[in-house]
Parts: structure tokens; C-alpha cells; sequence
């Protein structure tokens, strides 16, 4: 029995120890939550273009619906299409191309479709504007062709970007 105790001992003190650190967290996995400016009201999401020199027609007005969806689904924001609003963002795809990202027996193994999106913030009530890009690589198989794997990875890139744009708007990471 003596064994039993100091067994159930560690046991309940490797359960508080895990308890304290899934509740103060681990500094490496700290999300943020959205921080909106509390007079910032409505939000204008022009159309994302298509600039790259490869063109996935599908891509950019899925990424524009996807954010304006995230947008409207986790912040009290408005969405509008007036001249008049608070946050207004502007983006384009600029960089759509694949690569080679692995080789195995002298042949491609895997390639890589990098995706980059460029992306203007403008905040009219403070007059000001913040650019910046997002970008993400996707790998597929070789043996597959690029219309194959965009239509496995187009969601994944969707997703990915989507929350990229919105983390580093409203969340600041």
C-alpha cells in the first residue's frame, strides 16, 4: 500500500503541474484575441486581384469571400461596400509559382506552390495605411499535375492565407 500512496501522490502532483500549465500557457502557443479600435464600426474588403505571373482564376475571389466571412463571423464589425468605411482593405495576389522542393533518385519528387498575397490596410478614421505581405508554400507530389494539386490544396491555401491576413489585421501577429 505504501508504494500505491506515493504513486497517487505523483500522480495528483504531475496533474496540478499540468493544469497550471495549460492554464497560464506556454508562452509558444498564446493566442491573441481580435483588438479593434472601439470606434472602428465597418469595414470595406475590396476584391483581391490576381498579379502573379501564373494566375489561379479561383484563388483570389475565394480568398476575398473567405475574409470578408472571418471578418463578419469573429468581430462586431459591419461590412459594407460605401466609400465611408472605417477599415478599408485592398489586396492582390502576387506571387503564385511552383517549384522543386525535393528530389529523390536524380528526379522531382515533390514540388512547391508558393503563394504570396500583398495586402493594404487603410484605417480612415486615423488616416493611416499599413501594407504587408503573407505568404505560405504548399507541397505536392510530383507525379501529380499543378491542376491536381491545386484543386487538393486550393482549401488548405484559402484557409491559410484567410487567416494569416486577419491574424495580422486584428490580432497583431
Amino acid at each position: 500500500m505504501p508504494g500505491n500512496k506515493k504513486i497517487f501522490f505523483f500522480l495528483l502532483t504531475l496533474s496540478v503541474a499540468c493544469l497550471t500549465v495549460l492554464n497560464n500557457g506556454c508562452g509558444v502557443y498564446k493566442f491573441k484575441d481580435v483588438n479593434i479600435d472601439p470606434n472602428i464600426k465597418t469595414v470595406k474588403v475590396n476584391a483581391i486581384l490576381n498579379r502573379a505571373r501564373f494566375v489561379n482564376p479561383q484563388l483570389a475571389p475565394q480568398l476575398t469571400d473567405k475574409l470578408r466571412q472571418k471578418i463578419v463571423n469573429q468581430t462586431k464589425l459591419s461590412q459594407t461596400n460605401n466609400d465611408d468605411a472605417h477599415l478599408e482593405i485592398t489586396g492582390y495576389v502576387s506571387k503564385y509559382d511552383v517549384t522543386t522542393s525535393g528530389i529523390s533518385n536524380q528526379q522531382v519528387s515533390t514540388s512547391r506552390l508558393n503563394v504570396e498575397v500583398h495586402i493594404t490596410l487603410f484605417n480612415h478614421l486615423k488616416n493611416t495605411q499599413e501594407e504587408f505581405d503573407v505568404s505560405h508554400a504548399f507541397d505536392f507530389s510530383s507525379g501529380i499535375t499543378l491542376a491536381q494539386a491545386e484543386a487538393q490544396l486550393t482549401p488548405e491555401i484559402i484557409r491559410n492565407m484567410t487567416d494569416e491576413v486577419f491574424n495580422h489585421i486584428f490580432s497583431k501577429w
